[in-house]
């Protein structure tokens, strides 16, 4: 049976389930996160069948804090076919409730499948007219998206746990059914620093991230201690949004950044920095940016939010193969898509670049794209936030990677899209030599000499 949560947030309603709404538990998440889309499909059909019985929500409230939830759906199946309407209701036909969507995103590569598929068709393909909107930063596409001026929206892997948290904003709970990119981020320095490359000499220097909640951040402070420096006072760190920030290279505000591409090719090309290291030389095959969407508007319109995540995964695949990256580069380069050179865009995603320090390095794996969300990024992903202060306390790592990136629905949209679904269960990861068990977080956390927890 699909678990049944009344009314989300309702310290009344959650029923003793352990929720960990914000009144229950603050690393964790809000009641309504159901295992997957399809159990709230099953729950929307539970609720309104007992509204249609009971007549009003107060009466509902009342007998459900008498009774119980399992007891009274236990009841509610001996005089009504509830598998049945739930599998009638899953059935329907697919019919879009919401055909015009926005989307928001950044003008870096992290958002190819996003932004390619308006202009190579693959939202239409699937009934959509999807308007792909460029966004200047990341905490302007958050806002946007939680007060529904985005349908969905490209972020950062980190962005969804940190809102479905209600860290550094209130909580609301979002999703992760795909990842846009995997790899695609470099450490670029200053030219003035090209024979300062070992990190030990780096102390302080400025550099930056594109926002708190980053891929980039969590790289950036790991590849720093492990070279013996603290990130947090031998160096200073700053969010500085990705169009900005060759230009503050250039002013040398900053002597470098982990970046997204195409940022760090971008000061490549104009000859104000140098690639030091790409961020799959710290961990090759890591997360970067995400397709996330609100819960509520999954559950509002699941026809709609489907038809997106198909219209994403094939254009991820689409991504995936060497073959279809340069004409994926003309159709993302223009001005209202990325605003870059062509050129510049071949390089990063064919992996074919000039380095800055008068090589040209060969590749492949500099970006690629895979749409899985495995369970085990975001557990990684929530040791680091935990390891660097910005999450207190318990923290239920396995119950807030599965609810918040949807393993599920990606396998779902695979499927409908005709692609063979992931033969593993589970990803390995290695971040600089060190192997991470995500069903040992917290011993992986206390292995580190330089944190804040």
């Amino acid at each position: 049976m699909a678990r049944f949560f009344p009314d989300p947030f309702d310290p009344e309603a959650c029923l003793g389930t352990g929720c960990g709404c914000p009144r229950h538990g603050s690393a964790r998440l809000a009641c309504d996160s159901p295992a997957s889309l399809e159990d709230a499909a099953a729950e929307a059909v539970d609720t309104a069948v007992l509204r249609a019985i009971l007549g009003t929500d107060a009466a509902r409230r009342r007998l459900l804090k008498t009774v119980g939830a399992g007891t009274l759906m236990a009841a509610l199946t001996e005089i009504f076919p509830l598998a049945t309407a739930r599998e009638a209701f899953a059935q329907a036909p697919g019919t879009l409730e919401k055909k015009e969507v926005k989307i928001g995103f950044i003008p870096i590569t992290c958002a190819t499948p996003i932004i390619m598929a308006a202009p190579m068709g693959f939202y239409a393909r699937q009934g959509l007219n999807a308007e792909v909107v460029k966004t200047a930063g990341w905490a302007i596409i958050r806002d946007k998206a939680l007060n529904g001026e985005y349908d969905a929206a490209h972020m950062l892997a980190p962005m969804p746990l940190a809102i479905s948290m209600g860290v550094g904003s209130n909580p609301v709970p979002w999703t992760v059914p795909a990842i846009e990119n995997i790899n695609g981020q470099a450490i670029t320095l200053a030219m003035k620093h090209k024979d300062r490359r070992d990190p030990r000499e780096w102390k302080g220097m400025k550099f930056a991230v594109p926002f708190d909640y980053s891929m980039h951040n969590y790289l950036l402070r790991y590849y720093l201690a492990e070279h013996g420096l603290d990130p947090d006072r031998d160096v200073q760190i700053r969010a500085v949004p990705p169009p900005e920030m060759v230009a503050n290279l250039r002013a040398e505000n900053l002597d470098g950044f982990l970046g997204p591409d195409p940022m760090n090719q971008r000061a490549v090309y104009d000859g104000v920095g140098f690639i030091h290291v790409l961020s799959r030389d710290i961990w090759d095959g890591h997360p970067c940016c995400a397709f996330g969407i609100g819960r509520e508007m999954a559950q509002a319109a699941p026809n709609t939010y489907h038809a997106m995540l198909r219209a994403i995964v094939e254009a991820t695949t689409y991504a995936a193969k060497p073959e279809n990256r340069k004409e994926i580069a003309a159709a993302i380069a223009p001005a209202n898509y990325l605003n870059q050179p062509q050129t510049v865009i071949e390089q990063v995603l064919t992996g074919t670049f000039a380095d800055g320090l008068g090589k040209v390095q060969r590749v492949p794996e500099r970006v690629n794209f895979a749409p899985m969300p495995w369970d085990s990024f975001a557990t990684w992903i929530l040791t680091q936030m935990k390891r660097w202060g910005q999450v207190k306390g318990d923290v239920d790592y396995a119950a807030i990677s599965r609810q918040v990136f949807r393993m599920t629905d990606a396998e779902r949209a695979l499927r409908e899209a005709g692609f063979a679904e992931p033969a593993t269960t589970g990803r390995t990861i290695v971040v600089m030599g060190k192997p991470f068990d995500p069903a040992q977080p917290e011993d992986y956390l206390a292995s580190f000499p330089i944190r804040r927890n």
